[in-house]
């Protein structure tokens, strides 16, 4: 008998955390041991990725996340309404 995985939903209920709240971001899918990549809100290296694999620094999220507390419930990110960004398809 094969088994196969469900893909998770990019977003489950509690990883959002209120606004003010902070990520758990212990899971090492937040992680890429292998390469640094430019954060998706201040363009600095980071190995740390968002729930959707986006290049993020945990602290950049939960700032974005307390200001756009709408969109982070729906399951946005903050690549996804910035349309006109420098690095317009750096984001998985």
């Amino acid at each position: 008998m094969t088994r196969t995985r469900a893909k998770r939903p990019p977003v489950e209920p509690g990883l959002i955390p209120a606004p003010g709240g902070l990520l758990d971001w212990r899971d090492a899918q937040h992680f890429d041991r292998w390469q640094d990549r430019p954060c998706a809100l201040c363009d600095q290296p980071t190995p740390m990725r968002s729930h959707a694999g986006e290049p993020v620094h945990k602290s950049c999220a939960e700032t974005w996340i307390a200001a756009h507390t709408t969109e982070a419930r729906l399951g946005r990110f903050a690549s996804d309404v910035q349309a006109g960004r420098r690095h317009g398809d750096d984001h998985a």
